[in-house]
């Protein structure tokens, strides 16, 4: 039996994600096109792999229960079949026939033949007999408490559902919970960017609310509009746009300014700030301590007339041989990616609250490394791709306290409102500080964090 094109590539990329911790985002395009596959396959290709990831909590609950043994029981590549299955199953209007057979091919090849085809064959002919919500119904009913039941059923780890819930109440706005985990499981709208001064947002495009940089398009390959822009104009989310702008634009520009993306990789930031700082007669140094995505940085600051040094060491020591250079920073520092699960939906299986206190302390100690390396008056952003308090309020209090009188905090939610002509919702924070807070299902951006803070 063959499998078809879109469900090889599929279940390729699931396998790299799961055993070799690859990211979909980077993978899935170079399967799409090794495979040749027509616009409707690669579509089909791309729903299945990203809506498999992104239910793969919900669908591990459903094979438990089917399988009556637990997922970390079953062999890996069969349970990477049976997710892509129950995916189709349960969540597509793929015909029942096609998801178990195909299902059941993959398990036998990758499997272990018969014995993995047979029981593949049973797990997905059990869940085809009940509908999405019996088995809404079923898992909820086994769930241990009610964040568990709402873990299971939004295919969210429970440590990420209280850390969400924490964020919102830190805002007075923990009613909107559901709305957030429900839009984490939705794929985003494509955001693209027209870098100011190089570009124009297209006439047939639909500019976003917010950032006056970004603009959606009717649907199709945005390919051909990078590709004809020279890379003036690419793929970013609108909440990586303002937290670039909110440096940029958080106090004017002098002429002769220098600025620094200190963690810069893959670059789209970096790219942004580059057409900023050319409009300004700025100049922009860049690092990235990983080579791979110091060399996509490059890549990425290549459409921008402006000459980018972009240097390969840990953020600290970079920072710290630089005392008193530079006139804004940006730290968009390394964190648990829950802000981003749209877009990044493995991140969520990835991370654990094991992982946070490491990366707390690191993004303090890169913080204070480009607090150090400010002229006076100069100004740092602190950014996560995260919405959880320890990485945002509670690293912007301990920078502060380490900092004393030496800083003072600019009020981020006024800049980006500023930004986005105040068209935007961004409420006060319960612990008294001024950063401002995106959201996916309020502003339908990456639940970004944005703090400034200026070097007395």
């Amino acid at each position: 039996m063959t499998v078809q094109g879109a469900r090889a590539v599929a279940y390729e990329v699931l396998r790299a994600v799961s055993g070799d911790e690859a990211y979909a985002n980077l993978l899935l395009p170079h399967a799409i096109g090794r495979q040749k596959l027509d616009a409707k396959d690669a579509g089909l290709a791309t729903e299945l792999t990203y809506g498999t990831l992104r239910r793969r909590g919900t669908y591990d609950a459903i094979i438990a229960a089917a399988a009556d043994r637990t997922v970390d029981r079953i062999d890996p590549a069969v349970l990477d079949a049976l997710r892509l299955g129950v995916h189709q199953l349960l969540s597509t209007r793929v015909a029942s026939h096609a998801a178990v057979n195909e299902s059941v091919e993959l398990a036998r090849r990758h499997g272990g033949g018969r014995g993995a085809a047979g029981f593949a064959n049973a797990v997905l002919r059990r869940v085809s007999r009940d509908n999405p919500g019996q088995w809404m119904q079923t898992i909820s009913t086994a769930a241990r408490s009610d964040d568990e039941r709402i873990g299971l059923t939004t295919s969210h780890p429970v440590w990420i559902v209280r850390a969400l819930r924490r964020a919102l109440t830190a805002e007075g706005r923990a009613d909107e919970l559901e709305g957030l985990l429900e839009a984490d499981n939705v794929a985003p709208r494509v955001a693209m960017i027209a870098l100011p001064g190089l570009a124009e947002v297209p006439d047939d495009a639909t500019p976003t609310r917010y950032a006056p940089t970004a603009f959606t398009t009717r649907g199709g390959d945005p390919e051909g509009l990078i590709r004809s822009s020279g890379g003036t104009i690419r793929v970013q989310d609108e909440g990586s746009q303002l937290a670039a702008l909110a440096l940029s634009r958080a106090l004017p520009v002098r002429e002769g300014e220098r600025w620094l993306d200190l963690c810069a990789g893959p670059g789209g930031k970096t790219a942004l700030l580059a057409a900023e700082a050319l409009a300004h007669e700025a100049t922009l140094d860049a690092n990235e301590i990983a080579p791979a995505r110091a060399g996509l940085v490059r890549q990425a600051v290549a459409s921008v007339p402006l000459e980018v040094e972009v240097s390969e060491e840990d953020g600290r020591e970079r920072a710290a041989r630089m005392p008193g250079e530079y006139d804004r920073i940006l730290v968009d520092a390394p964190c648990t990616g829950i802000g981003a699960l749209r877009r990044r939906p493995e991140a969520r299986w990835r991370k654990t609250p094991a992982d946070v206190p490491d990366l707390t302390a690191l993004q303090q100690e890169l913080v204070l490394a480009a607090f150090e390396a400010l002229k006076p008056g100069g100004v740092v952003a602190y950014v996560t791709c995260s919405p959880h308090l320890a990485e945002t309020s509670g690293v912007l209090a301990e920078v502060k306290r380490a900092l004393g009188d030496a800083a003072e905090e600019l009020d981020a939610r006024a800049v980006v409102r500023a930004i986005a002509n105040d068209e935007i919702d961004l409420p006060d924070q319960a612990d008294g500080s001024l950063r401002a807070q995106l959201w996916p299902h309020r502003h339908g951006t990456d639940a970004m964090s944005i703090a400034l803070l200026r070097k007395r």
